[in-house]
């Protein structure tokens, strides 16, 4: 799929100064060829757009003079890059039908336009929505209903009774509606607490592979319009999560928790149960938040890298923190007392 610089204007808008090249497809700077097009977001990096063979390439207002190549001015450069990408990139859509080798339950309801693939199994009752694409091996539970447009690569598992939006991406090895780690101790013995929620999942949203998204314990687990989820995150029985909130990978969030609208979490950040987190919160990578946030702003819990042996010395520092504020707090005394004696 081809297309020329005034295609991407007419398409997505911005301003196309020098010639109209014809674009194969997009590529880093560092690896560009002459029919690609790359973008520049920081201007801190225009010695690789100097040195780039890029035939083409997407930039801001103020970086506009920084090359002579064709260019398409825009004030989000990335987010342009992102667009035409989609539009250079579009995913392949397997064929309409369901494989001979798949397992549908005969009061199952699947629209027309479905692709399920090879050993899908659909339990009894689930609805698929018009152009969703089920891939092999995937596990639809009994009660499922899964809204337009969906796309579930190899391997997903979704348990029975969880919904759903339309447009929803799931990767392979994730599993929607596993029951949250729920148990009461009796004095000797863990007793299991059945896990009778479900896990709603709004429009739009995608999830990484190898993500795990419980069912709620009583209520239900919700994933909001938007929300985006990387690989190997674990969000727990209970969680809520405002639309358009992002996490990166190996994020885990514990039971209960609710957490707002476009809110971001780093890699690795751990969100410990029953906690609010508001609105437009920005959480660091490796932080641990163990309690609510409840003002905007971004966050931040981890030390930065550092050798061993200055870690070391810092943290012998710490251990001493105690005892050296008895010391501070005695000295104020003395030096109150002493004001005092001398009628300050």
């Amino acid at each position: 799929m081809s297309f020329r610089l005034s295609d991407f204007v007419a398409k997505l808008g911005g301003e196309l100064v020098g010639d109209d090249l014809a674009i194969r497809q997009v590529a880093a700077l560092e690896t560009a060829r002459a029919d690609e097009l790359g973008f520049l977001a920081n201007p801190k990096y225009r010695k690789q757009l100097a040195d780039s063979a890029v035939g083409a390439v997407v930039l801001a207002p103020e970086a506009s003079e920084l090359t002579d190549k064709p260019r398409i001015v825009v004030k989000n450069p990335y987010l342009y890059f992102a667009k035409v990408s989609a539009l250079l990139n579009p995913p392949v859509r397997p064929d309409n039908g369901v494989h001979p080798s798949a397992i549908v339950a005969p009061d199952a309801s699947l629209a027309d336009d479905v692709s399920i693939g090879p050993y899908v199994t659909i339990g009894a009752g689930a609805r698929i929505g018009s152009g969703t694409v089920i891939e092999a091996g995937c596990r639809i539970g009994a009660g499922v209903e899964i809204g337009e447009g969906g796309w579930l690569y190899p391997n997903v598992v979704i348990y029975h009774g969880c919904q759903l939006g339309q447009r929803v991406t799931i990767h392979s090895g994730v599993v929607i509606g596993a029951d949250g780690f729920g148990n009461a101790w009796d004095g000797e013995a863990w007793f299991k607490i059945p896990q009778i929620g479900r896990v709603l999942i709004g429009n739009d949203v995608e999830i990484g592979a190898s993500t795990t998204v419980d069912r709620g314990a009583l209520g239900d687990t919700v994933l909001e319009d938007g929300v985006r989820l990387d690989n190997q995150i674990q969000i727990a029985h209970n969680v809520h999560i405002g639309k358009h909130t992002a996490m990166a990978g190996c994020v885990g969030v514990a039971g209960s928790t609710h957490i707002g609208a476009y809110c971001t979490f780093g890699g690795s950040a751990m969100i410990l149960g029953h906690l609010e987190i508001v609105d437009r919160v920005n959480v660091m990578a490796g932080t641990l938040v163990g309690k609510s946030v409840l003002k905007p702003g971004t966050y931040v819990g981890q030390y930065p890298v550092q050798s061993h042996e200055d870690w070391l010395a810092n943290a012998s520092h710490l251990r001493r923190l105690d005892a050296m504020a008895q010391r501070l707090k005695e000295l104020e005394r003395r030096i109150g007392r002493q004001d005092a004696d001398q009628g300050a």
